[in-house]
């Protein structure tokens, strides 16, 4: 067993939002609610979004855009006159550059009609103020690394991960042999394998999942 170099591309970190905001603005009687929600996959957000349309049942329009780090957007202007609401959410998104997200405006109409100026700008305004009120984070890419070695060089490996920040690390014992799985930074996966080549003349197998994970 021995631990080959892997190169790969440069995986980039995501901005995203923590958990859920809320903020509203009024315009000429007409109340605005921008929702913003973390979201994984498109069907945690058509979960989400049926939610809310029977949370807000009464509401004049539910627009919405959600866009993941796949690359799949979509948003909807529910009604409003075309490219009012649903694009001017995805320009709010844009401008703090996030991804896995969806935003959500609930409108209640006051009786006043606004023109498709004013009313994209509201729809733009009440997304911004939403994402502005979030707590934005960044995660990083992770794959899911298995080292497998013998007993007498394990802690060895052991201090690399550490060193390497490793997280969830899982240790199953078979005979003389250890296998060590854990999740190591995307792109900090080649220096790893370049250490263990570096301070080990034992025998030791790395396998690496294709699989991206953002923590």
């Amino acid at each position: 067993m021995h631990p080959g170099i892997c190169t790969m591309n440069i995986i980039k970190s995501i901005r995203t939002i923590e958990g859920f905001t809320e903020a509203g603005i009024k315009e000429k009687g007409s109340v605005f609610t921008g929702q913003a929600y973390f979201i994984a996959n498109s069907e945690d957000c058509i979960t989400k979004l049926n939610e809310i349309r029977k949370q807000f049942y009464d509401a004049t329009h539910h627009c919405y855009c959600y866009k993941l780090n796949s690359g799949e957007t979509k948003y909807s202007d529910n009604g409003e006159p075309s490219g009012t609401a649903g694009v001017r959410i995805l320009n709010a998104i844009e401008h703090y550059d996030l991804t896995d997200i969806l935003v959500v405006v609930i409108r209640y109409f006051g009786g006043t009609k606004l023109g498709v100026g004013p009313l994209g700008k509201a729809y733009y305004e009440s997304a911004l103020n939403v994402l502005k009120s979030s707590q934005i984070i960044v995660k990083n890419p992770f794959r899911q690394v298995s080292v497998t070695t013998n007993f007498d060089i394990m802690g060895h490996v052991f201090r690399l991960l550490s060193a390497f920040n490793s997280k969830k690390i899982v240790s199953d014992y078979q005979e003389n042999i250890v296998e060590i799985t854990c999740l190591l930074i995307a792109n900090e996966i080649p220096a790893f394998q370049e250490q263990l080549r570096e301070h080990s003349q034992r025998d030791i197998e790395i396998k690496i999942s294709d699989k991206i994970i953002y923590l």
